[in-house]
């Protein structure tokens, strides 16, 4: 520092190879780090994660809603016809013939089941494990869908002779024949659902 007249100099040395100070550089912007741009796939994990399970469900939903269909339509048509004379003279609904009560009971049976089913898998898509935990459920449909299905088979095992008895000119004979369709489509599709069941509970137990 060096004193000329009235004026007193300050200089400053400079250091080769050193940014000037902030103060000294009004003009110059701090550069800050942009900020992270989200991506696109952070948005998609709880989507990829809800498409990724439901496949089964879906397939499992509209199973069971088949057989809630075809069980109700075996029951409903052993119940609206007329009473019919059969060919020994007799007047008779269905619940006069014990094979024919039996398929109707068993096809109430399987639309119970199907409605609970069905009631079931709605809660898992919404509420997960609220009526019944998954592994009980699966344990529970896995025998369940094995049991009503011989049921649908035994019932209409013991209708078909009872069809041959009966005149074919009848509203019951064809209710019966019609009721035995069902029964049969309504066992094919609860043995899909039963071999899916039991693809879950392998999938459950092994991974």
């Amino acid at each position: 520092m060096k004193e000329e007249g009235n004026v007193m100099v300050i200089a400053q040395r400079m250091i080769p190879g050193a940014s000037p100070s902030p103060s000294l550089t009004p003009h110059s912007t701090a550069t800050q780090p942009p900020l992270p741009t989200p991506s696109p796939y952070s948005f998609s994990v709880a989507s990829t994660r809800l498409r990724s399970r439901p496949s089964i469900y879906a397939y499992d939903l509209a199973l069971r809603s088949l057989a809630l269909l075809f069980s109700f339509i075996s029951a409903l048509s052993l119940a609206v016809p007329s009473p019919t004379r059969t060919k020994q003279g007799t007047i008779s609904k269905f619940y006069d013939n014990s094979q024919l009560t039996y398929c109707f009971t068993v096809s109430i049976l399987v639309f119970i089941y199907s409605a609970f089913q069905l009631f079931k898998r709605v809660c898992d898509i919404a509420y997960r494990g609220v009526l019944i935990s998954d592994m009980t459920s699966d344990y529970l449909s896995f025998i369940l869908d094995q049991l009503t299905g011989y049921l649908l088979v035994s019932s209409s095992s013991v209708t078909i002779p009872v069809i041959q008895q009966m005149d074919s000119q009848t509203p019951l004979w064809k209710a019966a024949i019609l009721a035995v369709c069902m029964s049969f489509t309504a066992f094919m599709v609860l043995a899909v659902s039963a071999l899916l069941s039991g693809y879950k509970l392998c999938k459950r137990i092994i991974w």
